[in-house]
Formats: C-alpha cells, sequence, structure tokens
C-alpha cells in the first residue's frame, strides 16, 4: 500500500533523525580513535562516549515526534547537550545541536513561531549553559566561555529560525493562494446554481402563465358549455369550440417553450409573444365570449422596434396574467387593454377590469401570477404596478423603458 499524503512529512522527520544520529554516532566514533588529531573528543569506550553516544540516540528518537508534541521534544533535545557537556564530552557537546536545529526547523515549519517562543528561549539557554560548560572544559574562562557559547547559539539559531520564517511563508502563501482556488471553485459552482435556480424559475413562471390563461379560458368556457348544453346547443357548441381552440393554443404555447428551451437562439420560429402579438392575445380572450377592448395610442410599430425583445416577452406574459386573473378573480367584468406608446422614454400597457358581475367561483392559486408580473419588470428594467380600482375593479400598470438606437 502507498503512502497517504499526511504521512510523508512524519516518515521524512524520521528519516532526517535518523540521519542526524548516524552521522553524529560516526563521527564521535571515528574522532574517538583518532587520538591526537580528535582530542576535543572523548575517548572511545569512556563514560563521557558512552554518554554522547545515548544522549544522539535519545534525541534521534524525541526527534520523531517533533510535530506531535514539538515544545516537550525542543527541552529534550536541549537537554542533551546540557547532559553531555557535564559528562565531559567537550567538542562532542557541539554534535548535538545539530539535532537542536532539526528540532527547531520542524517545530517552527509545522506551528506557529510565536506560541513556541517561551520554548525556544528556553532552548537557547540550554545550548548556551552547555556550550559554556564545554569551552569552560576546553581552557576558557568562564565569562568569555559565556560570550563565545551565546554568540555561537544566537549565530546558530537566528539562522535557524530565519530559515524556518522563510520556509514557513512559503507554506502560507501556497496554503492561501490554495484556498483561494478552492474559493473560486466553489464560487464559479454557486454561480453556475445560481444560474440553474433561474432557469427553473423562469421555466415555472412560463409554464404558470401559459397554464393560467388557456386553462382560465377552457374552464369558462367549459361552464359555459355545461349550462348551455341542454337549453342553447348552438351556443353550446360555441362554448366547444372555444375549448377545442384553447387546448390547441396551450398545446402551441407548451410547444413553442419547449423548442425555446431547446434552441436558445430561437431557431424554432418566430415567437408571438411581442407587442404585436397582444393584439391577437386579446382576440383569442374575447372569442371566449368575454368583454376585452384593445387600445392602442400612438405609433405602436415604433414601440414595438424600441422595446427589447425580453420586455416584450415581459409585456406579453403580464398582460396574459392580468386577463387570465380577471377571468378568474371578476368573472363576467369588462376589460380593458391599453398600449401607450406616445411618451419618447417609455411604453405603458394598462390591463384594467370592473368588478365582479358573477360569483368568482374559480379563483384559485396562491398569488405568485403578481410575484412572477414584478419578477419580469425587474429583469427587464421595467416596472409594474397593481391595485384597486375607485370602482371595485383592478389594475395592473407595466412601463416598459425604450431602447436607445445608436445613430
Amino acid at each position: 500500500m502507498g503512502t497517504s499524503r499526511h504521512d510523508r512529512p512524519a516518515r521524512r522527520t524520521v528519516l532526517v533523525a535518523a540521519g542526524c544520529a548516524l552521522v553524529s554516532v560516526g563521527i564521535l566514533v571515528l574522532g574517538g580513535a583518532g587520538g591526537e588529531a580528535a582530542a576535543g573528543l572523548p575517548d572511545a569506550g569512556g563514560t563521557a562516549w558512552w554518554v554522547t553516544v545515548a544522549g544522539l540516540l535519545a534525541q534521534a528518537l524525541a526527534l520523531c515526534w517533533s510535530r506531535v508534541h514539538p515544545r516537550a521534544v525542543l527541552l529534550a533535545v536541549g537537554l542533551v547537550p546540557v547532559v553531555v557537556a557535564l559528562a565531559g564530552g567537550r567538542d562532542a557537546t557541539s554534535l548535538t545541536t545539530l539535532a537542536v536545529v532539526v528540532g527547531v526547523y520542524v517545530a517552527g515549519t509545522t506551528h506557529p513561531l510565536r506560541g513556541l517562543a517561551p520554548t525556544l528561549a528556553a532552548v537557547a539557554v540550554l545550548v548556551t549553559v552547555a556550550g559554556t560548560v564545554a569551552a569552560a572544559d576546553g581552557g576558557l574562562e568562564p565569562w568569555p566561555a559565556l560570550g563565545v557559547a551565546a554568540l555561537q547559539t544566537a549565530t546558530t539559531l537566528g539562522l535557524v529560525l530565519l530559515v524556518t520564517s522563510w520556509v514557513a511563508a512559503l507554506r502560507e502563501s501556497s496554503r492561501a493562494r490554495e484556498d483561494e482556488r478552492r474559493a473560486l471553485v466553489r464560487e464559479h459552482e454557486a454561480r453556475v446554481q445560481a444560474a440553474l435556480d433561474r432557469e427553473r424559475t423562469a421555466m415555472a413562471r412560463e409554464l404558470h402563465d401559459i397554464a393560467a390563461h388557456h386553462l382560465s379560458g377552457i374552464a369558462i368556457a367549459a361552464a359555459a358549455l355545461e349550462r348551455q348544453v341542454a337549453t342553447d346547443p348552438d351556443g353550446a357548441r360555441d362554448a366547444a369550440r372555444q375549448v377545442r381552440r384553447q387546448s390547441t393554443s396551450v398545446l402551441r404555447d407548451l410547444r413553442s417553450l419547449v423548442g425555446l428551451l431547446r434552441d436558445r437562439d430561437g431557431a424554432g420560429g418566430a415567437r408571438p409573444e411581442t407587442l404585436g402579438g397582444i393584439a391577437d392575445l386579446v382576440a383569442d380572450v374575447v372569442a371566449t365570449g368575454r368583454d376585452v377592448t384593445w387600445t392602442v395610442l400612438g405609433d405602436a410599430a415604433a414601440a414595438e422596434r424600441e422595446v427589447g425583445p425580453l420586455a416584450q416577452l415581459a409585456a406579453y406574459r403580464v398582460v396574459q396574467e392580468a386577463l387570465a386573473n380577471a377571468g378568474r378573480h371578476a368573472p363576467g367584468a369588462a376589460c380593458s387593454v391599453t398600449l401607450d406608446a406616445r411618451d419618447r422614454a417609455e411604453v405603458t400597457l394598462v390591463v384594467r377590469n370592473g368588478p365582479a358581475v358573477e360569483d368568482p367561483h374559480l379563483v384559485t392559486g396562491g398569488g405568485f401570477g403578481l410575484v412572477g408580473m414584478r419578477e419580469r419588470a425587474e429583469l427587464t428594467g421595467a416596472r409594474v404596478d397593481a391595485g384597486p380600482t375607485d370602482d371595485g375593479g383592478w389594475e395592473v400598470r407595466l412601463v416598459l423603458p425604450r431602447e436607445e438606437k445608436t445613430p
């Protein structure tokens, strides 16, 4: 089985610790047998020699835990030079400082240096004491020995900490870049999900508008058909034709919606959901027997040229929804649809109905139609207002901005 990514740093630490121990012991063995050439090292086989070997092995073993318990390991490897120096190890004391350097580096690159500051100060004191004892054994006076040891400790640990800080900064920078990359991936996924949600909402709105308009007409025609089938056969036949016409229309609109979803470029054919198509929409509603008038003020052709296609689709759906709502909430009431294109900056559509003449027994739904109107208006930069009129009816007013044409 392979080694996991998280186990590799620990394994490298063990290998480095073992290498330090082997190198140090090798130097100690060769030096101890070298006679005058290595007079500063303890004689092989002596007490100081064995203490030094044991200390080096203990340091190597302790370094294996430096990533888990950095403070305890630093204090342990820092105590070994003092023990070796007191045992008479003299120059062999410097061999034990190699493990201290490794321990400081490992601890500093895996843990914040600020949290290790007290421990590092204690280690510096221990190494300085060990260096002072070893220098004194070599013949220096106590105060000069202390100065030399302090200078060596400051230089050695200072360089190690400098390198450690640089490596830690590189790792932190790499970690920050990785976090940024992951954040960008999550942001991209969130944007994709938001786009999907918007598409689902648009599809639901389209289906709601199509179903609400045509099914309301079918329900009204079916109610008339039920009443006229025995008393007015000709009227019943007309109502049946209206049911068939509305059913055909809803199928046509659903096919149009599916075609739009399959081909976002509109290659499936021209869409009737424009300002110009509102007249046909009103005519279809009138054909069901409802009293709806269509009025155009100003240049409708110019309005259709200067209002964007999305805004025209929104206008068509708002009028469709408003007429469907009037049929459900105010059955029998007269309705009017007015397109006012006289303003050079905007086009206004007004759908108004009077109070209900019959009981609104077909009232259903949870009020999502008005919410859909407002959402459509906001998406196209338009604004919509809806509310009751003084005579007890209802009015929906949609204001569409004209697009500025470049000369």
